[in-house]
């Protein structure tokens, strides 16, 4: 693995965390595959991305607009 992946790798806990879960990425980067790849499995699994991000809003403005129609009524 480069210096430069374990930087990246190293640099957020998510990363660590997730690694440490699923171990046949350490054989995967070891090979030289892109870290990118694991970086990305890792926010889909965590629900980091921006979409995810999205709709944890979107999911809790629809539970406030029920809570206010419970209450109005």
């Amino acid at each position: 693995m480069k210096y430069i992946d374990r930087e990246k790798l190293y640099s957020d806990p998510n990363n660590i965390k997730y690694l440490r879960e699923n171990s046949f990425w350490y054989k995967k980067l070891n090979r030289r595959e892109p870290i990118e790849e694991m970086i990305e499995e890792m926010k889909a699994r965590y629900g980091l991305r921006f979409k995810d991000k999205i709709d944890k809003i979107g999911t809790g403005m629809d539970l406030i607009n029920a809570f206010m129609n419970v209450t109005k009524e």
